[in-house]
């Protein structure tokens, strides 16, 4: 998952020129139409989408997985290409990205789930 450009001068500010950084209070997960880029571009909108806090399990080999399950309700129809992380609910700084193994096809009304160790940040 690419870092965004917020989250990449934040780590650097931070491990090497000694900045503070005050950690997000929760973690959201976005879906995303098309590749989000470094600024979190083409989020999902309409029906009652709306991202989903996430908790992460602890980071091993530079990796972590989801906790619990995610699952967004009544979707509206749109084809989902990658999923994002954010420091908000709603507006706040977009933090990564990442594209789904295969785009999935939603319909309106449908839901969309991560399951529980299925949405995956991985440091490359």
């Amino acid at each position: 998952m690419p870092f965004s450009t917020f989250a990449g001068n934040t780590i650097i500010d931070h491990n090497f020129r000694n900045q503070s950084y005050t950690t997000p209070s929760a973690i959201w997960a976005s879906l995303h139409t098309a590749d989000p880029g470094l600024l979190g571009a083409n989020e999902v909108t309409g029906g009652s989408y709306a991202r989903m806090q996430v908790s992460m399990n602890a980071a091993a080999a530079k990796s972590a997985v989801s906790a619990s399950t995610i699952t967004y309700t009544y979707c509206p129809a749109t084809s989902v290409t990658h999923a994002g992380l954010w420091a908000a609910g709603f507006g706040g700084s977009f933090l990564l990205s990442g594209s789904l193994s295969a785009s999935k096809i939603v319909n309106s009304g449908d839901s969309f789930q991560f399951l529980a160790s299925n949405f995956v940040i991985t440091l490359t």
